[in-house]
């Protein structure tokens, strides 16, 4: 009888525990936006956006649920203090962030990169602080730190081969990526992922362009 009633007992305790287990994963999936409502988003965010870097060297790419603003390095930063913005930077990365910080749904992931030149942990250190160059505008703009992640990737992530003065060039860069606010840890998480080799990160991004079309 004392054994029926144990039985009795832990099995009510499992179906409580999945009962909870579904109700915590349904809560999750209703906090987190609808791939549909972040593209109506995007498609209303995306021309503003433009309309602010109007007339910059800044450029803006769609990437699947999230916007793209890159600056390249030269033209952005003074040659001589490699972490500090030229002034002729200030007005477009204002307008973004004005733009940014009227929008509580609007979470942003700044990363700083770097070609491969030099120690690896110096150009880590240096495109951490030219990401950081510009989240500092963001934050005079009123940006709530919780809404705002910043990181150096250094070399991980090359847009081109770094076999060329052309193609490092294209790798020095910040990216300003515009995401929902709810998914922003998420799209950090993916930015921490261990190095791949550079030629296995350029397959990845091309088909990463080819599915955003």
């Amino acid at each position: 009888m004392v054994a029926n009633r144990s039985l009795a007992l832990v099995l009510c305790l499992l179906i409580a525990g999945c009962a909870g287990s579904e109700k915590s994963k349904k809560t999750e999936a209703a906090a987190m936006p609808a791939p549909k409502i972040i593209q109506a988003n995007l498609d209303e965010y995306e021309p503003r956006v433009r309309e602010a870097i109007k007339g910059s060297h800044f450029e803006l790419e769609r990437r699947e649920n999230v916007l793209v603003v890159t600056a390249p390095v030269l033209g952005t930063f003074n040659p001589d203090r490699p972490h500090m913005l030229l002034p002729v930077t200030l007005g477009p990365i204002s307008r973004v962030a004005k733009l940014v910080e009227s929008d509580k749904s609007i979470g942003v992931l700044v990363l700083g990169h770097a070609d491969s030149s030099g120690a690896a942990e110096l150009n880590r250190e240096l495109s951490h602080e030219r990401a950081r160059a510009f989240t500092a505008i963001f934050r005079l703009s009123g940006l709530r730190q919780d809404r705002l992640l910043v990181k150096g990737v250094g070399s991980d992530m090359p847009r081109a081969a770094n076999d060329s003065a052309a193609g490092r060039a294209l790798n020095r860069r910040v990216e300003i990526i515009l995401t929902s606010q709810d998914t922003l840890q998420a799209l950090l998480a993916k930015y921490s992922q261990p190095a791949l080799p550079s030629g296995e990160v350029l397959a990845k991004r091309a088909a990463d362009v080819d599915q955003a079309k």
